[in-house]
């Protein structure tokens, strides 16, 4: 029986868009790799391409005490079952729950990914003040762990819960977003302006209200009036169980008010990127580098997005795109309205952030480090294709 590795993600949309890539590197090592993440559609297509897939009910936004100590409970069982060598967790529950989980099962080592400080740590409403105590003694126990290591995508995340007492600093490993591939993510071979002069600008992300929905649709609103040419995209889907989620009813009136085009969610996104010529992004949201920031950069389109710890990571303002106040619509007109004037600078960043990527956010990079790191908590897992220097780990990694 060959040893095993557990991914485990609050959906399989996120495992099979983002950490494909892992498993099949996983795989090509010669250890067995198994997926687990709440049902959806997503697993039926990891399933096609060779995966073992569980899935695991549980509420990614849930709070009801009663159900969240029955998932740790099932969870384990689960854990028990399978019995990995190495578990890796991504996102705030997964990373709580499956942390408490993997405590059962002798000599299993644990990674956990924090893709972003989330909901209770950069909101400032009641429910989100209500959470933040809970979540933070939850991240102590469940960070704590004797085998495992805590990864964060940016430093500002990483040294915010070194200075809380929330991780020992010496668990601490820095890697920069799941890895894009470059070679599905890239320009057109041939950037050519439109016919009809049209320029268009997209917005993808989870219709979230701190993801800048209504940001973006009041610029859109304020632009059209002097840019006729300029049309204002959005993919995503819907989230009901995030409370920040938009509702139907309020994504349906930006529509008809003629401010956005909606895409729904898109399955092709090298090819969007193509289509489109500025990507925009918002966010107040705590999130470690958001991959739809990689993904544009790395298509060689110029980005907007807002001055926050996880946009910084990647967007070098005025030189990869530019860097805007959260919740500004107003600053974010006026990003904006200097990219649709000058199509040089758009070509200019977009050649700017291809760079960046291709420095310290491409695919193999981001795997290499995430082997080695796997190898440094199980001594056997074995060495790959992706496997880094100490010299490259210290230049692409830099604290």
């Amino acid at each position: 029986m060959r040893p095993k590795v557990l991914l485990f993600a609050n959906t399989d949309w996120y495992l099979y868009n983002f950490r494909r890539s892992l498993g099949e590197a996983i795989d090509a090592a010669g250890w067995q790799v198994v997926l687990v993440s709440p049902p959806g559609g997503y697993g039926p297509k990891l399933r096609e391409f060779g995966f073992e897939w569980v899935p695991f009910v549980f509420s990614p936004g849930g709070i009801n005490p009663v159900h969240e100590a029955s998932a740790i409970v099932r969870l384990a069982r689960l854990y028990r079952l399978l019995r990995p060598t190495l578990v890796h967790h991504f996102t705030i529950k997964c990373v709580i729950y499956g942390s408490l989980a993997a405590r059962l099962i002798p000599r299993t080592a644990v990674v956990n990914a924090v893709t972003g400080a989330g909901y209770a740590f950069s909101q400032q409403d009641a429910r989100a003040r209500l959470l933040r105590q809970p979540v933070e003694w939850a991240y102590r126990v469940a960070l704590s762990g004797k085998s495992s290591r805590v990864v964060f995508q940016n430093s500002a995340d990483r040294d915010m819960f070194v200075r809380a007492g929330l991780v020992d600093e010496g668990k601490v490993r820095l890697i920069r977003g799941s890895g894009v591939n470059c070679e599905r993510f890239r320009p057109p071979v041939i950037e050519q302006e439109r016919d009809d002069g049209r320029v268009r600008i997209l917005l993808a992300t989870r219709l979230l209200r701190d993801k800048g929905v209504f940001e973006f649709a009041e610029a859109a609103g304020t632009l059209q009036r002097s840019y006729p040419n300029a049309e204002f995209l959005v993919a995503g889907g819907l989230y009901p169980d995030n409370p920040t989620s938009l509702t139907a009813a309020e994504l349906d009136g930006i529509v008809e008010q003629g401010l956005v085009r909606y895409l729904g969610n898109v399955s092709d996104m090298p090819e969007l990127l193509r289509s489109v010529d500025i990507v925009v992004l918002p966010t107040t949201y705590a999130e470690g580098t958001p991959r739809i920031l990689i993904e544009a950069a790395a298509s060689g389109r110029p980005v907007v997005a807002t001055d926050i710890a996880g946009c910084r990571g990647l967007v070098e303002n005025g030189r990869t795109g530019f860097l805007v106040p959260p919740k500004d619509a107003e600053a974010l007109v006026k990003a904006l309205e200097t990219l649709l004037d000058d199509s040089g600078l758009r070509r200019r960043f977009g050649k700017a952030g291809r760079e960046v990527v291709l420095r310290g956010f491409e695919e193999s990079i981001v795997l290499g480090h995430t082997l080695d790191l796997y190898r440094e908590l199980v001594p056997g897992f074995p060495v790959t294709r992706f496997s880094t220097t100490p010299a490259d780990r210290a230049k692409e990694d830099p604290v």
